[in-house]
């Protein structure tokens, strides 16, 4: 859904991009290490608390970062196969390592987790996979990665004064919401690529 948003943010982010020099891969790399403080604050933020906001001030570090890190190599001239290849690379990684910690902590079920990171992974292989067959990299869908991160910012700050919601734990919560609105994004996506292709085959005949 943040997707729509993507070209004001741009703009914000250009005179911020401009002050960190050229070498974008390297920002990717820091993006990782965010994600890695984050999935560890994770697990740990169960026995004890406070963790909650280092994961959260994480997860958002991880998320600027990987917004900067694009914006440094297209304004530098130095966008290309290698460094995108990077870029996603580590999003996966840092996707793995956030949601994969939160999946076997004691905040939720592990079924439930194994179960949202296999989702979450689909839905960003079905953007970078619309990429490969000629279609544009898709970001749409009601679960893309921002709209992830977003919640992942302010779901530990929640966490942290709500506790449980109808017996379950808001993180637990937040797991399964990755569930369906995974599925639905996964939906769209299949949807609105094999709608292309079909129209592409029709031109062919």
């Amino acid at each position: 859904m943040l997707d729509k948003f993507r070209n004001r943010v741009d703009e914000v982010l250009e005179p911020i991009a401009a002050k960190f020099g050229r070498e974008a891969n390297r920002i990717s790399y820091a993006s990782l290490i965010f994600a890695l403080i984050a999935a560890i604050s994770f697990y740990y933020s169960y026995w004890h608390h406070y963790l909650l906001f280092i994961s959260s001030i994480s997860v958002i570090l991880n998320g600027f970062l990987d917004a900067i890190d694009g914006k440094i190599a297209r304004m530098s001239k130095k966008a290309g196969k290698k460094g995108d290849f990077i870029d996603h690379t580590i999003d996966r990684f840092s996707d793995a390592l956030i949601i994969g910690s939160i999946a076997i902590s004691p905040w939720c079920d592990k079924k439930i987790g194994v179960v949202a990171i296999a989702i979450v992974l689909l839905v960003s292989y079905m953007g970078t996979q619309a990429q490969a067959v000629g279609y544009k990299r898709v970001y749409s869908g009601v679960l893309g990665r921002a709209d992830r991160l977003a919640i992942l910012f302010f779901a530990p700050i929640f966490q942290y004064f709500i506790q449980r919601i109808y017996g379950y734990y808001l993180i637990e919560w937040v797991m399964v919401y990755f569930i369906l609105a995974g599925i639905a994004t996964i939906t769209q996506r299949f949807y609105l690529v094999t709608k292309w292709l079909g129209e592409i085959e029709k031109r062919e005949k």
